[in-house]
Formats: C-alpha cells, sequence, structure tokens
C-alpha cells in the first residue's frame, strides 16, 4: 500500500489518456519516498524536492511541470510549494540539501489533500474508509514532535499567510478533486477558500457522495471503463487546458 507499484495501474492509464488528450511526448515521474515509522519529517519533504530537483533538470521548462499527489502525496506537494516559494523553508530540510533556488511548476493537481495533519474539523463519516484517530496516530509519527506538527512545511494548513500562498503557488494554478463525504473535505473547503482569498487560480471538483482519493479507488472498484476512468479523464482534461491552453 503506498508504493509507486500500487499505483502503476492508475499511472499506465494517466499516462494513456494524456497521449490521447494531444500530448506527444508525456512523462511520469513516480516518487518512491519513505514511510513512517521508518523514517519521519524532514526526510520526505527532502525526498520530494530532490525528485522535484531531478524532473526539472530533465524538462528545464517548470512551466510544462504538473506536480500532483493524492492524501499524503498531496501534502508533500503542498509542502514542495511553500519550501519553493518560501525565502527560508527551516534549517532542517536545507540542512541535508543546501539551499538552491527552485522556479515553481506549471501547475498542480491534489486528489483529495490531506491538508492540515491534526484538525478539529476532522470527522469520520458513513461513507469514507478513513479513521480519525489513526490519521492523527500517523500524522504524530510523521512530524515526530508535537512542536514541529505546527510548522507549514509539515502541516500545510497552518499557513495562513496569503503572501506566502501566493509566492508558492504554480503559474497556471491548482486543480482539486475531492469526495463530499470524505473525513478531508472541511479542511479541503478551507484551502481552496485561501487559495482564492491569496487571488491564486484554482479549480475545485467535489464529487457528490465521493470518499477520499475517489479518482484512484474508482480505477480500481468501479464495474465499467467509463466509471473506472471518470476522475482520470477529467484530471487530464484539466491538465490540458492549464498547460496547453
Amino acid at each position: 500500500m503506498g508504493s509507486s507499484y500500487f499505483y502503476l495501474e492508475f499511472l499506465l492509464a494517466w499516462l494513456s489518456l494524456l497521449k490521447n488528450s494531444g500530448f506527444h511526448n508525456p512523462a511520469i515521474f513516480a516518487l518512491e519516498y519513505t514511510l513512517v515509522p521508518d523514517q519521519s519529517y524532514p526526510v520526505q519533504l527532502q525526498q520530494t524536492i530532490s525528485g522535484y530537483n531531478h524532473v526539472l533538470s530533465i524538462i528545464k521548462n517548470p512551466s510544462k511541470i504538473c506536480v500532483s499527489g493524492d492524501s499524503a502525496g498531496a501534502t508533500l506537494i503542498l509542502s514542495l510549494l511553500l519550501y519553493l516559494g518560501s525565502e527560508d523553508a527551516g534549517w532542517k530540510v536545507d540542512q541535508a540539501l543546501g539551499r538552491k533556488k527552485l522556479e515553481l511548476p506549471g501547475m498542480a493537481v491534489l486528489i483529495s489533500p490531506w491538508v492540515t495533519l491534526i484538525s478539529k474539523k476532522d470527522r469520520n463519516t458513513t461513507s469514507d474508509y478513513l479513521d480519525t484517530s489513526n490519521l492523527h496516530n500517523y500524522a504524530r509519527q510523521y512530524a515526530a514532535s508535537e512542536t514541529c506538527i505546527s510548522d507549514p512545511l509539515v502541516s500545510p494548513g497552518n499557513c495562513k499567510d496569503l503572501k506566502w500562498w501566493r509566492n508558492s503557488s504554480p503559474s497556471s494554478g491548482f486543480f482539486i478533486s475531492y469526495g463530499s463525504e470524505e473525513v478531508f473535505a472541511p479542511q479541503i473547503r478551507d484551502l481552496t477558500k485561501l487559495l482564492s482569498d491569496a487571488g491564486v487560480r484554482v479549480k475545485v471538483q467535489e464529487e457528490r457522495a465521493g470518499i477520499h482519493a475517489w479518482p484512484v479507488a474508482a480505477l480500481f472498484l468501479s464495474s465499467t471503463q467509463e466509471e473506472r476512468q471518470k476522475g482520470l479523464k477529467m484530471i487530464v482534461g484539466e491538465i490540458f487546458s492549464h498547460l496547453k491552453g
């Protein structure tokens, strides 16, 4: 669970749809970051920054890059963007990497982002498969300390600085997809409002009665090809309109 191999069918379907949409030479880079409890912050963020730096070294033009993730992967994408947009990202992250100014990507696609690692708005629902108590335990394992968990680079929803979000936002903005019935729905709505208030381009798709990471879950659980690819097709359409339009 959570490995790039687990997502292989999803990623291959995504690549195929990108080709069919009109991209001549699309490529997907999947980051295999270390999970808790084997490592905690800042290791995963350092790995994310290194992965992004690797992609930049190949593509050269950051406007052609779309960064994406679901759930905790989307958390790391938000942390990456805040890191890229900050003047002082903190010694823990820079200690291993050395401060190197990297340009922002062209777009970010977030699937059910875990915006704030421990939020009072997290509530179990009758539909979603996530459990709030377990999530908060994982969050503490990742943060490794109670003081660290309030850091926006650990828990991006703790950043309320509109200027920081403006400086951290991709040139073509965000596309955020989530389910109306998932545990994270309230905090995702808060993030959407925060980005809008900051003047950032953001488009949201809230799937009615949808659960956590529904575009991923649908690919494995739905019975028809149309249902299985619905979420991915929507994402690919947004990427095309933002990066090719």
